[in-house]
């Protein structure tokens, strides 16, 4: 899969806004990762609204990509799901498949954490005005790169241990 190697954080976007038909095959691949028990626990906000990304922009001094965003997918957990101590991994793949699939359809993206410091979690679900029921794990910064991103070869054979 040629998305793996070639995926980088993007924090700077072009001004056009990212096509609706992009933004849903970014949510399918997303509810297309593993979930324990197949418990879906996520929840997506996908966030176009200016005014609305600023906000959220200042939830977190690791968020100001959002500033120059046109699209913010913010991925929530329900509180009241099955496997509530694997909500945070499922929301992990979903969030990895985004930035897979952000790649293939030629955007670039960043993943802002956001749990579990609480904090960015209140100031997060306060912007959105969430529901009780959920809290916010990430937001992925989407558009189209405003920069070449430059993949990194993470590889570290030291780091491999061979049973053989």
């Amino acid at each position: 899969m040629n998305e793996i190697f070639s995926r980088a954080s993007v924090r700077q976007f072009e001004p056009r806004p990212v096509e609706q038909e992009k933004v849903e095959q970014l949510l399918r691949a997303a509810m297309a990762a593993p979930s324990a028990r197949n418990q879906q626990p996520w929840e997506f906000y996908a966030v176009t609204n200016r005014e609305t990304l600023d906000a959220l922009a200042a939830c977190s001094l690791y968020a100001l990509s959002l500033k120059g965003a046109p699209l913010g997918i913010v991925i929530c957990c329900r509180r009241n799901c099955s496997r509530p101590e694997y909500a945070q991994i499922d929301c992990s793949a979903a969030a990895e498949n985004i930035l897979l699939e952000a790649v293939s359809q030629g955007l670039g993206a960043v993943w802002l954490g956001i749990a579990p410091i609480e904090m960015r979690m209140e100031a997060t679900a306060q912007a959105l005005n969430l529901p009780e029921d959920l809290y916010v794990f990430a937001i992925i910064a989407c558009g189209y790169p405003a920069v070449e991103p430059k993949p990194q070869d993470r590889y570290d054979p030291a780091r491999v241990h061979w049973l053989t």
